[in-house]
């Protein structure tokens, strides 16, 4: 039998999950992988990537539906998106992106109650046989080198 370690997985498999939002959280934001914070939206790197540089925005308001949204909060998450988009294609030259939101838990919302959009660089050829074979992904990069890689460009985004 092979096995695949993950040690970093065991502090989610046993940590204490209550009731609060991981993204309504108002600790260190390199600790919560907050790499931009508004008034409006937070970009927040995903702890469990599909790729490296899996991004999500939200809004910095605990809202779970779109239509919830006000029009400066709807403006201000379409133009954070893009700006994900610019900071990955220049941090990472992807050669595409899948940009989604799932609304709803039967809809794979992991978080259901608190809107975000996820922003996930593609490559030709990240998904290789280890996703079809052994429904795990291959991740090159660890999740803080990534953090460090993509935080300068979003410092440099203008407010």
């Amino acid at each position: 039998m092979e096995r695949l370690w993950a040690p970093w997985r065991i502090e989610f498999i046993t940590k204490e999950k209550g009731d609060a939002c991981i993204f309504c959280g108002s600790g260190d934001q390199r600790e919560q992988l907050i790499l931009r914070r508004t008034a409006l939206t937070q970009v927040m790197l995903n702890r469990y990537p599909y790729v490296n540089g899996h991004l999500m925005v939200t809004p910095v308001r605990h809202v779970a539906q779109l239509e919830d949204l006000t029009d400066a909060e709807v403006l201000e998450l379409l133009r954070t998106v893009a700006l994900c988009r610019t900071a990955l294609t220049k941090a990472s030259g992807p050669d595409g992106f899948n940009i989604g939101i799932n609304l709803g838990k039967a809809a794979g919302a992991g978080v259901p109650a608190h809107l975000h959009v996820h922003v996930v660089p593609r490559w030709s050829g990240d998904s290789n046989f280890m996703s079809v074979v052994a429904d795990t992904r291959v991740l090159p990069e660890a999740l803080m080198a990534t953090y460090d890689r993509l935080l300068p460009f979003f410092a440099q985004a203008p407010a």
